[in-house]
């Protein structure tokens, strides 16, 4: 049976992608510390677990992805404690035209400007 093993991103630049995933789940680089002109990095959570993988890509973000990355947040506050701190990490919000009514979930972007959601699951 498979098991899914990382997600992986593209991204422009390794090392600030790095820090901003980093702060915003608490992972490590698998491998250790990322050096000058790598192109390549997983991280890991520390505990375990899938990883998120980072790969410099000349590939432009595409402004409604076919995959992206949902992080859960156990309530309504903690999705906007969230949202609020990951923002102070680099993250920005992404203006989404394709909000349903009463959605439970919020669009940001990374450094790089991939998209991912914070997800209310209390809803």
């Amino acid at each position: 049976m498979l098991r899914l093993g990382t997600v992986v991103l593209g991204v422009e630049d390794l090392h600030r992608a790095a820090a901003f995933w980093q702060g915003a789940l608490g992972y490590v680089p698998r491998d250790g510390e990322l050096r000058p002109g790598q192109r390549f990095a997983v991280l890991v959570p520390p505990e375990g677990g899938p990883g998120l993988a980072l790969g410099v890509s000349e590939t432009p973000v595409q402004e409604h992805p076919r995959v992206h990355v949902d992080l859960y947040a156990a309530d309504a506050a903690d999705q906007v404690a969230e949202a609020e701190r990951l923002v102070t990490l680099g993250a920005r919000h992404v203006d989404w035209d394709r909000y349903p009514e009463d959605a439970d979930f919020v669009v940001l972007a990374d450094t790089e400007g991939n998209r991912f959601c914070i997800i209310d699951t209390s809803r």
